[in-house]
């Protein structure tokens, strides 16, 4: 009798069917985290995007949306055109609260820039101590207008001490926030007062990135700090110095709560910068349309000169490799 033989069934390796079920275990776990960190992003960024869009966007869309209209807060806004913008064009005290303020900006960037790199690069070779940086930073910490206020004072022509000390001295009083001459660039230089400790910290912390080994490399090799500082410091510095200087010179076409505290746009318009006429235009004088006008008009002017510095000084570029 023969018997029928038949072949046993055949089989996956035991190790390939555990291998493919842990895979696809670990694909599905894999999804759900990657689901459950996106809802958990989400949670978190929703207060910041919900302010950016309350205090930021919406402000932005509705001030532009406003300089096309005449609205002074007690009618409905009415539908201008580019009204607002011809009037700006025509108007010779826009343009000369737009030469003031490019003098105030040109004074205090370049004072700025220039005394805080030195104080950054004094406290990355000399000290680094927390103390002292506490110390540089203070300024920085009063408000604009209790700044103001102290050198309004301190500056007065007649009680102040500044004057007190000069005419002590044997030398004339100088009207500083009272003379045409001297107030802007007395406001100037108030404010570097106040911002050269943030700015020098600023470019302190992208001077700590740089590596110690070039600095020693050079010193080797003879090189004087000076050298070492146009060869070595400035170069690898340059994206955070950009980044600072385009900071900055947004910050100073802004300037206002000094000026509206110490001179108020005087005398005779040599302080009037561009933020404290638009001020006046829509608090003073309620046009808000005519003032969103030229704010839209700031707005340009900013982002084209942001444009400007951030290509010409490779901001998005480091020579470090």
């Amino acid at each position: 009798m023969t018997i029928a033989s038949s072949s046993p069934p055949s089989r996956l390796p035991l190790g390939s069917a555990e291998g493919g079920l842990t895979k696809s275990r670990t694909d599905r776990r894999g999804a759900g985290e990657s689901r459950g960190d996106g809802r958990l992003a989400a949670v978190f960024i929703a207060p910041a995007l919900l302010g950016f869009v309350v205090f930021l966007l919406w402000p932005t869309l509705r001030g532009i949306y406003l300089s096309f209209t005449r609205f002074n807060l007690l009618t409905p806004a009415e539908w201008v055109g580019f009204d607002n913008y011809v009037r700006m064009v025509h108007d010779p005290i826009f343009w000369n609260s737009l030469k003031v303020t490019v003098v105030y900006v040109i004074i205090n960037i370049g004072v700025q820039t220039v005394a805080a790199l030195a104080v950054a690069v004094l406290l990355q070779r000399l000290t680094q101590s927390a103390v002292l940086r506490g110390v540089v930073l203070t300024p920085y910490l009063m408000s604009n207008v209790v700044a103001g206020i102290v050198w309004l004072w301190i500056l007065d022509t007649q009680l102040g001490i500044g004057n007190e000390i000069i005419a002590g001295l044997g030398f004339d009083r100088i009207p500083f926030l009272a003379d045409e001459t001297w107030a802007i660039p007395t406001i100037a230089l108030i404010n570097v007062w106040r911002h050269i400790g943030y700015t020098a910290l600023l470019l302190f912390a992208g001077l700590q990135a740089i590596p110690n080994d070039m600095y020693e490399a050079a010193k080797v090799d003879g090189a004087s700090e000076w050298r070492m500082f146009w060869r070595i410091t400035m170069p690898l510095l340059r994206p955070v110095l950009a980044v600072v200087l385009i900071m900055t010179v947004i910050g100073s076409f802004q300037v206002f709560d000094t000026v509206a505290v110490t001179t108020r746009g005087g005398p005779a318009d040599a302080t009037n910068v561009l933020q404290y006429y638009i001020y006046g235009a829509a608090f003073g004088r309620f046009q808000f349309g005519y003032a969103s006008a030229m704010s839209v008009a700031l707005l340009v002017v900013l982002s084209a000169i942001t444009f400007v510095q951030y290509r010409l000084t490779r901001a998005g570029q480091t020579d470090l490799g």
